[in-house]
C-alpha cells in the first residue's frame, strides 16, 4: 500500500515539475516601455488560471467599468470550453467566473467560441458568443447585462442564419443602426465574410450577401472602421498571407470587391477602431508566415486606411520564438468615452493580457 502511495506522489511531483518547466520556457515577461502605454497587466496570473487554455478575448467599458471575456477550457474545441468574464473593480480584476457553457442536455455538450462584448447607446451590455462542435457547425447566442457585467440574462439564440459578430465588435451608426461584422466557414473549406444589420437594438437582424469570392480570398473575422459621411472600411483576416479590404460609401449598404492591402497576415485575427481624432488604429501580427507565427503583436496607425504606419509592438519578437506555444494573438481593441484605448489579447494561450493606451502619444 505504501509503495502505491509513494508511486502516486512521484508521478504527481513529476507532473508538477513538467508543468513548471513548461511555464519557465515561456518568454520572460517584461513591461513594454512606451509613453503611450498607461497600463499593462494579466487579467489573471498563470498560476491562478481557471483553465489550462484561454483564447479569443474581448473587452468593453460599460459605465466606466472595464469588462473582459474569453473562452477557456482544456483546449480549443474541447467540450469543456466555456465563456468566462472578469471585471476591473477598484483597480483589480475580479476572479474569473463562468457565465455560459455549451450544455444542451444530460447527454450532449458542445464547446463555446469567440465571445464579443458590445454596449450600444442607451442599451444594456451585450455578450455575443457561439456554441457548436466546430466553426462550420456553430450557432450564435447572446446575453445581456444591466449591471455592467456583474450578472447576465439567460442566453438567447440568434435567428437562423444570423451568427452575430464573429470576433470583432459591431459599430453603431448615427441613426442607431448596428452593423455586425461576421463570417462563415464551410465544411468544404470556403471562408466568406458578410454583414448583419439591426435597426432595433439587436432585436431583429438582416444579412448582406457574401462580400468576397472564396476562390480569390479566403476571408473571415472582419473589423469595421467608420470614416464618417457613410464611408466605411472593412479589413479581414485571410488565408492569403495579407489583410484584405472592402470599402463602402453608403453606410454599408453596398461594398466594393475585396482587394489585398499592404498589411501582412499570418492567418490570425485582427481588430481595430476609428479613433475620436479620425485616425484608424489596428492591432495585428505583422508577419506573412504560416500557423503558429503569431508574434510580434503590433499597433499600426493610418489616416486614410491605405497607408499604415507600424508604431508600437505590444509583444516584440523575442529570442525564443521558435518554442512551441509562443503566441500573442486575437486582439480586441476599443476606445472608451474618456479617449483611452483598451486592448486585450491571447498571451500564449495561458492567460489574457490587458493594455491601456493613450492614443495621443502614438505618432
Amino acid at each position: 500500500m505504501k509503495y502505491g502511495y509513494l508511486l502516486i506522489c512521484i508521478v504527481f511531483l513529476s507532473s508538477c515539475k513538467e508543468e513548471k518547466e513548461k511555464i519557465s520556457e515561456l518568454p520572460e515577461v517584461l513591461p513594454i516601455e512606451h509613453p503611450a502605454i498607461l497600463e499593462q497587466e494579466f487579467i489573471y496570473a498563470i498560476e491562478d488560471a481557471p483553465t489550462p487554455e484561454a483564447h479569443a478575448s474581448t473587452v468593453e467599458v460599460s459605465n466606466g467599468v472595464a469588462v473582459a471575456s474569453w473562452f477557456g477550457g482544456t483546449k480549443e474545441k474541447n467540450k469543456d470550453v466555456v465563456i468566462w468574464v472578469s471585471r476591473k473593480i477598484d483597480g483589480k480584476w475580479s476572479t474569473p467566473v463562468e457565465v455560459a457553457n455549451g450544455v444542451q442536455d444530460a447527454d450532449t455538450r458542445y464547446p463555446c467560441w469567440n465571445p464579443v462584448l458590445f454596449k450600444p447607446k442607451n442599451s444594456p451590455l451585450y455578450l455575443f458568443y457561439k456554441v457548436g462542435p466546430s466553426p462550420q457547425e456553430w450557432w450564435g447566442l447572446y446575453m445581456t447585462s444591466d449591471d455592467d457585467g456583474k450578472t447576465w440574462s439567460k442566453p438567447q439564440q440568434l435567428p437562423d442564419g444570423i451568427l452575430g459578430p464573429i470576433k470583432n465588435q459591431p459599430i453603431q451608426l448615427a441613426d442607431g443602426t448596428l452593423l455586425s461584422p461576421s463570417s462563415e466557414e464551410t465544411k468544404s473549406g470556403e471562408w466568406t465574410i458578410h454583414l448583419e444589420y439591426s435597426s432595433d437594438s439587436a432585436k431583429t437582424w438582416t444579412k448582406s450577401k457574401k462580400l468576397n469570392h472564396p476562390d480569390e480570398f479566403g476571408a473571415i473575422q472582419p473589423v469595421l472602421f467608420n470614416y464618417g459621411n457613410g464611408k466605411l472600411q472593412m479589413l479581414s483576416r485571410t488565408k492569403n498571407e495579407v489583410v484584405a479590404e472592402n470599402w463602402s460609401d453608403d453606410y454599408g449598404k453596398t461594398w466594393s470587391e475585396m482587394e489585398a492591402t499592404d498589411l501582412p497576415n499570418p492567418n490570425s485575427g485582427i481588430d481595430g477602431v476609428t479613433l475620436k481624432d479620425g485616425r484608424q488604429l489596428l492591432v495585428y501580427n505583422p508577419t506573412k508566415k504560416n500557423w503558429g507565427d503569431r508574434v510580434p503583436l503590433s499597433i499600426a496607425i493610418s489616416e486614410d486606411g491605405k497607408n499604415w504606419n507600424r508604431v508600437l509592438d505590444l509583444e516584440p519578437l523575442r529570442k525564443n520564438t521558435d518554442k512551441e506555444g509562443e503566441e500573442y494573438s486575437y486582439p480586441t481593441v476599443i476606445q472608451a468615452a474618456d479617449g483611452k484605448v483598451h486592448i486585450v489579447y491571447t498571451w500564449n494561450r495561458k492567460t489574457v493580457k490587458y493594455v491601456v493606451i493613450d492614443p495621443e502619444k502614438l505618432p
